[in-house]
């Protein structure tokens, strides 16, 4: 909950204003069963009379009230009236000054009133104290609401008898309450609409703002943190889980924080009812509270594991279809689709879970409210029999106590949603909170422009390194010093350590011992933009990007004409199939370079690399998708167009590596050999290995 509310700290402006305008929701919400209770109790039943003085009262009507009053009573009544021979006229007395006498002479009309329609005109003096006596201890009881609609019920009486047309004045009344009823609705309608779009804004903004820093943060990891979150998992991070907290927020903003205001203003409003009824109502919390309880306990574990079995789905999903071909190649449709189907089972059985057991919620609430409803009226039946109730108080009381049940209500669902939430937020704030392994130092220094040539001199002095969590160095000791103008080979059997050892120049990873100098200067010590500015890396795997041919081998060079392009191309013998196509440099590539061949993506891939003009090139077995004419003719070809540049390339072919200034021979993480292709011949049991494995004695000897 603390990290869903702390992401709403900078739309604090936003969320005071909808808070504004929710109570102008709340309290038009609220006005509306007031007026149904006026137009029930005083409308309908007290002909629209709506204070307790008859606006007129024949002389007999009159002098029957004063009997009911104390000498106190009696003077504020014959100041209210004045005497037109037949009848006494209420005076022109403000709203404010009639509802003080309402409060005031309330007793006695009521009394009026009682005697009138239970006993006889006329009782004794004992009779009255009782009944007066008694009628205090019932106000105290049912409030004065109740009894003021009585008295109004008898001042329409004695309005009737003084020759006034109350039926009129009912009509009258009944389109007033009628035409404020309406406006509060659409108050209330412009209230609600007004909340609905802050919230939806505010929610969006906070999955946009989310999204945003998530992939900021990813886009710094290095590969340890790559490789603690797995890709899978950061896709769904980035997408259920941002989605989970952008519906979840809208939802707190628009429903939780209206629930408690719509309560509060509830209970207030109940209590003026003074129905006495408010134990339904904690009763009914009461009930909605422990089943709430119980769907809690049991879906809040599932919840947590529901979104693993999402990552695992989403995983399975994205190797099945960035695999397919291979799939297709060995026939293994039937067990993949078994592997998803499991994965997928697995949620929905999860899922299928929590969605019964939530299902449970809906009815059971329902039938909590229903049966609130009916308890409500059976006690007020007794009440309205025993005339301590108007019908309209009761109907009031039912809309409220509904009100104040579903404020609760949406506060305990959402007590529900909110945890997911919390469960989304909190793998989003993990991501958030992860710090790249690979930080700039505050002092790095940048490369220089002047001089370049220098930048490209590599020294590995001494360097060891261990994979986070390996119990052993996959590097040991390794020194070297790889020189512009000259190519510098790297060869080893699988596993040896050598994409290892390259990945460590540009500071994917960073050494656990002794240092690698670019240009005399160690990379720790150096801002990771200009360092890696100044290399041209072709990884294993070629990739290329949607977009056409020239933005891909624009990508690190935005700057590159078309004749620097035109020339990367051609260097990387691209320009052959390139031209096939009528769109030449202009042609569509696919999502992840889908619609080349593999050798053709590698070509642009090197050609992507070399466009930049790096002082350092690093080709990671990036020939070995091609032919033997074309990796012959690629490499004269880039012998001649990066003669300043520093060449690294690992390979698995000997071919490609025999004429490199010199060869590093890797062996399990450590260096095997040094020297040229002759040299290692005679000295390096491993390289020698390796090339009688690839070639005959013959064509070692025509070498």
């Amino acid at each position: 909950m603390r990290k869903l509310l702390a992401n709403l700290k900078p739309y604090k402006l936003q969320v005071i204003v909808m808070v504004l305008i929710l109570m102008i929701q709340a309290y038009c919400d609220l006005a509306l069963p007031e007026y149904t209770q006026n137009i029930i109790d005083v409308g309908i039943q007290n002909k629209g009379i709506e204070h307790i003085l008859p606006a007129k009262i024949t002389q007999e009507d009159y002098r029957f009230v004063t009997q009911f009053m104390t000498d106190q009573e009696r003077k504020l009544w014959d100041n209210s009236y004045t005497d037109d021979g037949d009848s006494f006229q209420r005076k022109g007395l403000e709203e404010e000054r009639l509802e003080e006498l309402d409060e005031a002479l309330l007793i006695p009309v009521v009394l009026a009133y009682q005697s009138e329609t239970v006993t006889e005109k006329g009782a004794g003096s004992a009779d009255l104290n009782a009944a007066r006596t008694a009628l205090e201890q019932s106000l105290e009881a049912t409030g004065t609401q109740t009894a003021h609609a009585m008295g109004a019920a008898y001042a329409a009486v004695a309005c009737e008898r003084a020759g006034i047309d109350v039926n009129a004045g009912q009509i009258q009344y009944l389109w007033h309450e009628g035409f404020l009823m309406l406006l509060m609705t659409l108050l209330m309608f412009a209230a609600a609409a007004a909340v609905s779009f802050i919230a939806a804004r505010v929610g969006a903004k906070i999955g946009r703002d989310l999204r945003s820093r998530l992939f900021r943060s990813v886009m710094s990891f290095s590969n340890t943190e790559m490789d603690q979150f797995s890709t899978a998992s950061l896709i769904t991070r980035c997408t259920n889980d941002v989605q989970q907290v952008q519906m979840v927020t809208t939802m707190l903003l628009r429903m939780v924080t209206f629930a408690p205001i719509i309560g509060i203003m509830g209970i207030v409003k109940v209590i003026q009812t003074g129905a006495s009824m408010g134990w339904i109502i904690v009763l009914a919390v009461l009930m909605i509270l422990a089943l709430v309880a119980l769907l809690f306990a049991a879906t809040m574990p599932k919840f947590r594991i529901m979104q693993t079995l999402i990552d695992a789905l989403n995983l399975v999903s994205r190797e099945i279809l960035t695999g397919l071909p291979v799939i297709r190649a060995f026939g293994r449709e039937k067990e993949e689709e078994h592997r998803f189907d499991k994965a997928n089972t697995d949620l929905m059985r999860t899922q299928l879970f929590t969605n019964r057991v939530m299902s449970l919620m809906q009815p059971s609430m329902m039938m909590i409210m229903y049966a609130t409803t009916v308890l409500i009226t059976w006690v007020s039946a007794r009440h309205i029999d025993n005339g301590e109730l108007q019908v309209g108080a009761m109907t009031a009381f039912i809309t409220y106590s509904m009100m104040i049940v579903f404020s609760f209500l949406i506060i305990t669902v959402m007590s529900i949603l909110i945890p997911r939430a919390g469960v989304a937020a909190e793998r989003i704030d993990e991501v958030l909170r992860t710090d790249s392994s690979i930080q700039e130092a505050a002092d790095a220094a940048a490369l220089p422009e002047d001089g370049r040539e220098a930048n490209g001199v590599i020294t590995f002095d001494h360097v060891c390194f261990r994979y986070p969590g390996a119990e052993r160095d996959c590097l040991s000791d390794i020194s070297f010093t790889a020189e512009p103008g000259k190519t510098t080979a790297i060869i080893g059997s699988t596993g040896a350590g050598k994409t290892t050892l390259i990945n460590l120049i540009p500071r994917f990873y960073d050494v656990t011992a002794g240092s690698v100098r670019v240009g005399g200067t160690d990379v720790r010590k150096l801002q990771l933009n200009s360092l890696r500015k100044e290399i041209g890396l072709v990884p294993q795997k070629g990739v290329l990007f949607s977009g056409t041919i020239a933005t891909n081998l624009r990508f690190g060079a935005e700057e590159a004409t078309d004749a620097e392009i035109a020339d990367a191309a051609a260097t990387a013998q691209a320009t052959e199939f390139i031209d096939e196509n009528e769109d030449r440099f202009d042609r569509a590539i696919a999502q992840g370079g889908s619609n080349v061949s593999g050798g053709q993506k590698q070509r642009l891939a090197i050609a992507r690399a070399i466009a930049g003009h790096p002082q350092i090139l690093i080709f990671d077995d990036s020939f070995s998708a091609l032919d033997m004419k074309t990796d012959a003719r690629l490499r004269a070809a880039l012998a001649d167009a990066v003669q300043h540049a520093t060449v690294l390339i690992v390979a698995q072919r000997i071919s490609t590596i025999l004429h490199a200034d010199q060869i590093l021979v890797m062996d399990d993480g450590h260096i095997a050999g040094i020297g040229t292709h002759e040299e290692l011949m005679k000295t390096c049991e491993v390289y020698q290995q390796i090339a009688h494995s690839q070639l005959s004695q013959a064509e070692l000897e025509a070498i």
